[in-house]
């Protein structure tokens, strides 16, 4: 059975400004770098999903454009991936618009084409595009694990609770030692 890893918005817009991420950066790229080697060794494919709106935030969400957010906007360095990430050329990137890796994207016809059955997700925030895109791949039908060392929010309160839901429910949540048997 075909497994992917999906990494959320490990942007850089989304470190700046959260001391609670910035705290986690260095433990969480390194736990993410961590699974996406495991997901290499074992040909496992790799998705990178990436929030990007358009300078004039005219295909943001409502409350982006009125409350005159400017983050992920395009032609910016708050756009990238961390630094620190390892990507490779072979890895497939996403580009999102709402919080879902899967609305409005060609995430699921590509998991689909390389007969993914299953999906790790990985990245941030976890209360809302890593909720949503699992709550998403679990309506499609995809068996759907969380990567517990992977996953963080800039709100302690809402990781807690939304990851209390989606494990069991939704999802299952694993550590990457244990993941790294699955892939």
């Amino acid at each position: 059975m075909a497994t992917a890893t999906v990494i959320i918005d490990l942007q850089v817009d989304f470190f700046v400004s959260h001391p609670r991420l910035i705290r986690s950066r260095p433990r969480l790229a390194s736990h993410v770098n961590a699974l996406v080697a495991d997901a290499r060794q074992s040909r496992s494919p790799i998705f990178w999903i990436k929030q990007l709106f358009a300078p004039d935030l005219h295909d943001a969400p409502i409350n982006v454009r009125q409350g005159g957010h400017r983050i992920t906007v395009e032609g910016t360095a708050g756009v990238e991936l961390l630094p620190e990430l390892v990507v490779a050329p072979s890895d497939f990137l996403i580009i999102k618009k709402r919080f879902s890796g899967f609305f409005g994207t060609e995430l699921d016809s590509i998991l689909r084409t390389n007969n993914c059955q299953r999906i790790v997700i990985a990245g941030i925030n976890t209360h809302a595009c890593v909720r949503m895109t699992a709550i998403d791949a679990y309506q499609r039908d995809y068996e759907v694990f969380l990567a517990s060392d992977c996953i963080d929010s800039y709100d302690e309160q809402h990781h807690a609770v939304s990851m209390r839901y989606l494990d069991g429910n939704i999802a299952t949540a694993m550590n990457n030692d244990e993941l790294r048997a699955l892939l």
